[in-house]
Parts: C-alpha cells; sequence; structure tokens
C-alpha cells in the first residue's frame, strides 16, 4: 500500500470516526491530512508549502516558501512590494506571536506635499501613491529568524526562495484571474485609476511587446523579478532595503516625483506586536491589532456573541440580517479610532469588552436595517494563505499590495511591482488616519485563528477589503453555530456590506444562490441589496485549516470563487 492510500484510508477513517465532525456538503469535498494542511490562493505555492513540508520544514518555512511564490504567480494580488502579517503559533513554545511587516510612509510624505501638487486626496495609482515602504520582505526575514531561533528550523533561507526564483525566470501559466486584472487595468477610458498600460514599467512587465496581454494558460516570465530574488537570496531582507534594490527603486520614484528615500528603506522594521483577542461561545478568536482591520472582525463575534443565531437559522433573513447589523456596528468604531497606534493611542480593549458588545447588539433593530451607525464612545484588501505542520506549529497569513496591481508602479530593472496602500492616507488633517511622515495606514489585512482548549481549532483568513470581517464571521458562524465542515463554510452564499479593492458603495451585495424569499424579506427590512454571481470574485477568496482536537486530522478548505487549493499529507 502506497503512503498516499494509508493517508486516504486514516482520513476516511477519521472522517466517520468523530459524530460531532462537521457534515455539510457542497461542491468541493474537504481536503484531509493526518499531518499537515497548507491553503493558498494558488497551486503552485500550495505545492512549493507541501514540498517543504515533506522535507520536514515547519510551518513558518512553508509558509515563506508559499507566500514568495504566490509573489510571482499572483502579480495582480500580491507582489514582494507590498506588506504582510504573521499569526504564527510557535506550538513548542505554547505561544501565539504577531509580526506587523507593513511598511510607513516615507519621510517626505506629508499633506502638504500632496495639497502643493494641487490634490485633494492621494492618487490611488502611480508613483505618487507608491509611498509607504514594502513590508513583505522583512515579514519573510523576520519570522525565518525566528524559526531558526525557536522552531527547530532545519531550511536555509536560500531554499525557501528556489520555486520562486524558478518560476520568475522559467514562466509559469497565466490564471484566468491574471488575465481578467490586466484586461480590466489597460481600460485607456478610465485613464486615471485603470489605465496601468500608461506607465512602461507595468507595460513591459505584464503586457507583450505589442501591448497585448497574456491569455490564460500562456507562459509568463519575469526575468528582472527573478534577479531580484536571487539578491534576497543571497543577501537576506538587507539585499532589499539596504542594496542595489532600494537604490534603484528610489532612483526611478524620484526620476518619477516620487517620495520615498534611501533612509526610509533602510530603516524599515517588521515589528511583533500582541494579538487581540475576544471569546466566541467557548472559543478563543485571536486577530491582528491596529493598524489593521481585525479589531472590527473580532467586535462583530463579540456583538454576535449577544444573538441566538442557531434558532435564526443558517440562511435565513435574521441570519443575514443581523451578521450585517453587527458589521455595520464594528464599522463605525473601526472608522472612528483606526490608524497607526504609534501616533493615536487606540482604546482596543474598550471596543472589545463584553459590555461594549452588548451595548452594541442592544443598538440593532431585528426587523429594520440601520441607515447611519454613529460610533459608540467606548469608554461606556491581497492573498490570505495558511499552513499547520505535523508538531503543532500553524500560520494565519495575509500578504497585500492593496488595489489589482497597486499603484501599477514596476521600478525600473528591478520588477518589483510597488502597494498602493499608502494611497488609503487621507489629507484632511482633521481625519484619525491622515497621513504624516512615517506612519502606518489604515490597513484591511488581518489574519486570524480560533483557539479551543488553549490550542489552534481553526486557521482561516480572507482577501477582499472591507469583506474581511464579514467573510471571517461568515466562516466561524457556519463552523462553529451550525457545524459546517471547512469547504461549506467557504462555499456557502456570502454578502459584502461595504467596499472592496478600492470601489465604494452602500449596497449590499449578495450572492445569486441565496433564494429569492430571502432577498425579498431583506428588502423589507431597508437593505440596499444588489444581487450579484452565484460565486462572485467580490467576496473575495477565503481559506480555513480545521484541526480536529480529538485525533489531529487537519481539514482544509479552498475558495471556488478563487484559483487556490488545499493539499497535506
Amino acid at each position: 500500500m502506497s503512503k498516499w492510500e494509508r493517508i486516504f484510508i486514516l482520513s476516511l477513517f477519521s472522517m466517520f470516526s468523530l459524530s460531532s465532525l462537521p457534515v455539510h456538503a457542497t461542491g468541493r469535498p474537504t481536503t484531509m491530512a493526518p499531518n499537515a494542511m497548507v491553503v493558498t490562493p494558488h497551486y503552485l505555492a500550495s505545492q512549493a508549502a507541501l514540498q517543504v513540508l515533506e522535507n520536514g520544514g515547519n510551518a513558518a518555512e512553508a509558509a515563506i516558501a508559499a507566500a514568495a511564490v504566490v509573489s510571482v504567480v499572483y502579480p495582480h494580488m500580491n507582489t514582494i512590494g507590498g506588506d504582510n502579517f504573521w499569526l504564527l503559533y510557535d506550538a513548542k513554545n505554547k505561544q501565539l506571536k504577531a509580526l506587523n511587516a507593513s511598511g510607513r510612509s516615507g519621510e517626505k510624505a506629508n499633506i502638504e506635499f500632496y495639497k502643493a501638487l494641487g490634490f485633494s486626496k492621494i492618487p490611488a495609482r502611480g508613483y505618487l501613491a507608491a509611498n509607504t515602504v514594502p513590508g513583505v520582505i522583512s515579514g519573510w526575514w523576520e519570522i525565518y529568524n525566528y524559526s531558526q531561533r525557536n522552531m527547530n528550523s532545519n531550511m536555509s533561507w536560500a531554499s525557501l526562495l528556489k520555486k520562486a526564483i524558478n518560476y520568475a525566470e522559467n514562466g509559469f501559466s497565466v490564471t484566468p484571474s491574471q488575465e481578467y486584472y490586466t484586461k480590466v487595468n489597460i481600460d485607456k477610458e478610465d485613464n486615471e485609476f485603470r489605465n496601468l498600460g500608461r506607465f512602461d514599467g507595468f507595460k513591459k512587465t505584464f503586457l507583450k511587446p505589442d501591448g497585448a496581454i497574456y491569455q490564460a494558460g500562456e507562459l509568463f516570465k519575469q526575468k528582472d523579478l527573478a534577479k531580484t530574488l536571487r539578491i534576497i537570496a543571497l543577501q537576506g531582507a538587507d539585499g532589499f532595503y539596504k542594496g542595489e534594490i532600494a537604490q534603484k527603486i528610489v532612483t526611478d520614484l524620484k526620476a518619477n516625483g516620487g517620495v520615498l528615500t534611501l533612509e526610509d528603506f533602510s530603516r524599515h522594521r517588521a515589528d511583533w506586536v500582541e494579538a487581540i483577542t475576544t471569546d466566541y461561545r467557548g472559543y478563543t478568536a485571536y486577530n491582528f491589532p491596529p493598524n489593521t482591520q481585525g479589531m472590527a472582525s473580532l467586535s462583530i463575534l463579540n456583538i454576535l456573541n449577544n444573538f441566538d443565531l442557531k434558532s435564526m437559522g443558517e440562511g435565513s433573513a435574521d441570519y443575514y440580517h443581523v451578521i450585517i447589523e453587527a458589521t455595520k456596528q464594528a464599522f463605525a468604531d473601526r472608522d472612528k479610532w483606526l490608524t497607526d497606534p504609534a501616533f493615536v493611542k487606540i482604546p482596543v480593549d474598550s471596543l472589545l469588552s463584553k459590555e461594549h458588545g452588548a451595548k452594541l447588539a442592544a443598538r440593532i433593530d431585528l426587523q429594520k436595517a440601520a441607515i447611519e451607525v454613529k460610533p459608540l464612545d467606548p469608554k461606556g484588501d491581497t492573498i490570505w494563505l495558511g499552513v499547520v505542520d505535523k508538531d503543532g506549529n500553524a500560520v494565519s497569513l495575509i500578504q497585500s499590495i492593496y488595489h489589482d496591481y497597486g499603484s501599477g508602479i514596476v521600478a525600473e530593472d528591478t520588477g518589483v511591482l510597488l502597494q498602493n496602500r499608502g494611497s488609503f492616507f487621507t489629507l484632511d488633517p482633521n481625519h484619525i488616519n491622515h497621513l504624516e511622515p512615517r506612519k502606518r495606514t489604515f490597513h484591511t489585512l488581518n489574519p486570524a485563528m480560533l483557539f479551543k482548549n488553549n490550542q489552534p481549532y481553526l486557521v482561516y483568513g480572507t482577501m477582499g477589503g472591507e469583506g474581511q470581517p464579514q467573510t471571517q464571521a461568515a466562516m466561524v458562524t457556519r463552523i462553529v453555530d451550525f457545524n459546517f465542515s471547512v469547504q461549506a463554510a467557504i462555499e456557502a452564499p456570502r454578502w459584502l456590506h461595504g467596499r472592496t479593492w478600492g470601489t465604494y458603495s452602500n449596497d449590499l451585495k449578495i450572492e445569486g444562490r441565496v433564494p429569492q424569499k430571502i432577498i425579498d424579506e431583506l428588502l423589507k427590512r431597508g437593505h440596499p441589496v444588489k444581487v450579484v454571481a452565484d460565486y462572485s470574485d467580490t467576496m473575495g477568496h477565503a481559506g480555513a485549516i480545521l484541526i480536529n482536537p480529538e485525533n489531529n486530522i487537519k481539514y482544509g478548505g479552498a475558495d471556488p470563487r478563487g484559483d487556490g487549493t488545499a493539499v497535506g499529507y
């Protein structure tokens, strides 16, 4: 009997041996494995991480390998010119670690600079949108060094970048997602936001010599990026922040009116921070602190603790209504307070207290949608990937460039597509998230974990701007309250109140699989429902790994709305 046959039989046995396991099934089967599990938004990244695990690497090392590959093969959503945030569970030391690897604005980036150029808001694209230092490489490097010190690491740094370098140098098959987002981003009629073909670096990197787009399945190579990754493989993070790569990026930015300096790059660091937490029906939910919207994700769960979702029924009008209304309350607090905590003292403990959650819950009218929600006084987006290894180490990682294709700027001779996360800053000096030098902006990114009996139970996350807290709430409630499998929880119909990928709308987008009678009831309660596709990309791409506490079997789920896959051994 082969190894894979044994794994299949063990997984099958585990599915039928526990009556408490989730039983709901939809399209894809839940992936099961006794030792380790990986979920990423691209199959090549999943393969790279699985290979690291099978070769004796740990979850941290596998996550770095996957993140590196994703930064090459999913360039419309993710590159080394972006930011990342990590939740890392160290099983040996029984510690949950949180790493903030988001970049700060440049020393010259201030409100006066943009207003002197005639801007009332920071441009969403172009050189002036690339005003924060990319944090991705610092995140990989800090996690790798932590792994070396604390997690019996046995993989070399260079080996973890090997697959990514290979795909950059020799190419990979373009996904339908990349084809689509390239097509919409060369819309010449939308010159300010969508016409990225006006930038020479973008055109050279992501379009063919004749200006045509790469079709799904065609081979796509990034030779300049391969050279950059080789330097990083040899020199570590210093090779990016203190050497020729930083020099090339800054030179290109300066020549085109950008604001980042060599000192901005050399001063950059990733920071270890404390994860934030709340209880949810006997589980402990962990998320990321400000400058991310993790507090909104936890606030939704904190509010839902005050409602009996089971009696409402999953997929009922009451179910959708109460989570949407909880989201509005949580977002009001978020928008009042969220920015870089180094600049403002944010009362996170008060915002996540049971008392505050109960007050927010009491504001919800079960028969009527709130039109305007103002925050209470608390005193009274991207890719997600997850890894769990055989020793119980776990990673929940989000990595992003903000909008699809970020700023649209590929720094000359580097292959590095720079993020536009800094365009989220406002130029209103009275706003909590106004631009200041060396400041981290409001981030939608928030990786998550759910613990049971002080051990990781669910490792989960999603992409998709304001959809992230809502999708996280959907997954947790469907798994905890309604006993869905991870795959079923991810595939079930979703909704989006608010915006994603820079689109601003008060519509309540709901997937077309929701029955018409439910939609009619939500309309009756005052929700501005807009029905979208049955499996809409607007909802983002979610993923999750559930660890069965009784036999340690791992269950992985990937989103059919994206190009991801769950694999294990």
